[in-house]
């Protein structure tokens, strides 16, 4: 995932605002329609492509597990998705784990085990370094689960952000000692049409393809695709492999209309 990243001004937008949460110490909340691309952002900005195996599976260590490290001590964040049946309990116990686990970590990369100093020692194992928890999904908390968080966010001081669809933010307005500690609110927005012509520049080079906005041919593929995903990055995603299924069995070497079609009638797509 990491590898075809894109960077587009709805991610940096995501990021300018994780920013003031974490550097405000308070509590944000980032809506939007599904697969326009909150948890994808969410993950690159915890750094949870590298750090998400370790921090589960909890294994024996490695030497190459220093870029973790590294990348936790960086992000001071954990990214948290609660099952649909999460109990209160289950939420506390998940979230005590991984920010332990993730405090380890950056305790390592500050103070390799080698390198323990007397001045070091007393604080490790101790302080907490993790300044940002965000929590995916949160359409699924409990008022009990909501309430716990807020808990860990007025005695830990710790900035939290939690994502979910549109309406989001009307939902937790009904807990009003929660939504009394919100200081920032983000609208996640599908691309717009000069974003969504970077992506497809990025798609036709991926498949060996110019893409050219003045070709005809090419002008009628972009509003195709414009028309089916109307800027939904994961039906985006979703659709390019087959496109590159439909090019191959056809022996095709242009992305025209027809096979955007063609591509698109296999998909699924719901309302977004």
């Amino acid at each position: 995932m990491s590898q075809r990243f894109i960077v587009t001004k709805e991610h940096r937008r995501f990021t300018e605002f994780a920013d003031a949460v974490r550097r405000g110490h308070t509590i944000g909340l980032c809506f939007g329609p599904a697969g326009v691309g909150k948890t994808l952002s969410a993950r690159r900005y915890a750094r949870w492509d590298k750090a998400q195996d370790l921090l589960t599976y909890w294994g024996p260590r490695s030497d190459s597990d220093a870029k973790v490290y590294a990348a936790l001590a960086q992000s001071r964040t954990v990214l948290y998705t609660p099952s649909v049946l999460t109990t209160p309990r289950a939420l506390k116990d998940e979230l005590d784990q991984v920010i332990t686990r993730t405090n380890m970590c950056i305790e390592q990369h500050l103070a390799p085990a080698g390198q323990v100093t007397p001045e070091t020692r007393g604080w490790r194992h101790s302080r907490n370094y993790v300044e940002l928890i965000i929590v995916d999904e949160s359409e699924r908390l409990r008022p009990t689960a909501l309430e716990l968080l807020r808990d860990r966010y007025d005695r830990d001081n710790i900035a939290l952000i939690l994502i979910g669809m549109p309406g989001l933010e009307k939902q937790f307005s009904h807990y009003p000692q929660f939504y009394s500690r919100v200081g920032f609110a983000h609208q996640y927005r599908p691309l717009g049409k000069d974003e969504l012509l970077f992506v497809l520049q990025r798609h036709w080079r991926a498949l060996g393809k110019t893409l050219d906005p003045e070709d005809f041919t090419d002008a009628q593929a972009i509003a195709a695709i414009a028309r089916i995903t109307r800027g939904n990055f994961r039906l985006l995603e979703r659709l390019f492999p087959q496109i590159e299924r439909v090019l191959k069995i056809n022996e095709l070497h242009t992305i025209t209309n027809d096979v955007i079609e063609a591509a698109a009638s296999t998909l699924v797509i719901g309302a977004s």
